[in-house]
């Protein structure tokens, strides 16, 4: 009978260890491996669709932009294009919306005695880079390519 009571005794002094021995440094660092592993498989999927987002919503704006400076342009029988603050001011956009491009840079607003030209000049910030935002698509009279 002493030799049971003995071993539960050492059983529960082992499962008391057990549970007052806490986390070990070996253990946080497995986690927050794992952890690293699962954020940079996120961000390898994830990134380039917000990236993707980024210039859909540039063509919108500047559709969106294009639309109301030909509107402009036919309400005051001009030619010429209208300022982002005249459009605002003439509620030919809604004061609400944004006027700038995804990232954080004015559409260029090109105006000719037929066409309007709405550009963005994309993730680079750099006009007349490859990945320059233009709607209509095609080239600009004057430039080359």
């Amino acid at each position: 009978m002493e030799h049971v009571r003995n071993r539960q005794g050492e059983r529960a002094h082992l499962v008391r260890r057990a549970l007052e021995r806490g986390v070990t440094l070996v253990e946080i660092l497995i986690v927050v491996a794992i952890i690293a592993m699962v954020a940079s498989g996120v961000a390898v999927f994830a990134l380039p669709k917000y990236k993707e987002a980024q210039v859909k919503t540039a063509e919108t704006g500047a559709r969106v932009i294009r639309s109301a400076v030909q509107d402009w342009q036919r309400v005051n029988n001009e030619s010429t294009c209208p300022t982002m603050s005249q459009l605002v001011q003439e509620k030919h956009i809604d004061s609400a919306a944004n006027t700038a491009d995804p990232w954080n840079e004015a559409y260029i607003l090109t105006c000719t005695d037929d066409d309007v030209i709405v550009m963005s000049k994309g993730p680079d910030k750099k006009k007349g880079t490859p990945d320059d935002i233009r709607v209509p698509k095609g080239q600009l009279a004057g430039e080359s390519g």
